[in-house]
């Protein structure tokens, strides 16, 4: 049933400001709930040949074959064993569902557009591709993450060929 055009601003209304947080490590990051379809455990990953080692493979989520990427890995991050706290995020990219391994998924949380901040430049002048802004909440920050550059499309072509 399709939506119309009051139902829909309700429905971005309510999810704006609001993102998933999660960490890898010490660190603290966030997601545009927006983005976020699912949070499931570990499920059993299925290696696929020459993907990118931050692909970790696919798995089969209730009949759908889902990519997944741990997040670890495509910080460029120690590799660590997942465990009993270890989620993967379900997150549509580009209209495609995408898995992204995190080490814990904390909560929902609300940012308001007054704590957040655009993301610095380093010394050198570059920017981190993967960070959007910068969400300040309480005494902890969050490095908000831009979902639709996660994976260049190049990336993205390869992983969406393998879930067909």
């Amino acid at each position: 049933m399709a939506k119309n055009i009051e139902e829909e601003f309700i429905e971005e209304d309510t999810q704006k400001g609001k993102y998933l947080t999660f960490v890898l490590g010490n660190e603290s990051y966030g997601i545009g709930i927006e983005y976020v379809t699912e949070i499931i455990g570990i499920l059993p990953i299925t290696e696929v040949p020459e993907l990118p080692v931050f692909i970790r493979g696919i798995v089969n989520l209730r009949g759908r074959i889902i990519p997944v990427m741990d997040m670890r890995l495509r910080f460029k991050k120690d590799f660590v064993n997942y465990n009993e706290r270890t989620c993967i995020i379900v997150v549509d990219i580009r209209e495609n569902s995408v898995g992204l391994i995190v080490d814990q998924v904390s909560e929902v949380t609300n940012i308001v557009d007054e704590d957040i901040v655009d993301q610095p430049m380093l010394s050198s002048g570059v920017t981190n591709q993967y960070i959007k802004s910068i969400g300040k909440v309480g005494t902890d920050v969050k490095l908000l993450l831009d979902c639709d550059k996660l994976l260049t499309h190049h990336e993205y072509d390869m992983i969406t060929k393998v879930g067909e």
